[in-house]
């Protein structure tokens, strides 16, 4: 299983890259024997973001590292183990950019 780099999303496997259902961001695989692919996750684990301000999240002020705006949809993912706290996600309100914030 291998997560984006970009948005935390869980990855699928095309060929020799891991693509991002979410984002689209693409890495190559590397040495296969690495990696167990699975056939889908559960429906629960998806968060369609594809359209954030028709899905109801909630927005906040925070700093786009991409465009500079001072706005950005947002939501919360458990995706490591669950002693430790989950991942906000954001989303920009003006180009749509995708970035994380984990506490570590």
């Amino acid at each position: 299983m291998e997560f984006c780099d970009e948005c935390g999303s869980m990855m699928r496997a095309e060929d020799d890259f891991w693509v991002c259902t979410s984002c689209g961001h693409e890495q190559p695989k590397g040495d296969a024997a690495q990696y167990t692919v699975t056939e889908g996750q559960e429906e629960t684990e998806i968060v369609d973001v594809s359209d954030a301000e028709d899905r109801g999240l909630p927005s906040t002020k925070t700093f786009c590292p991409e465009c500079g705006n001072d706005r950005a949809y947002y939501y919360m993912q458990q995706i490591r183990s669950a002693d430790e706290s989950e991942t906000r996600f954001f989303i920009c309100t003006e180009c749509e950019h995708r970035w994380r914030e984990d506490d570590n």
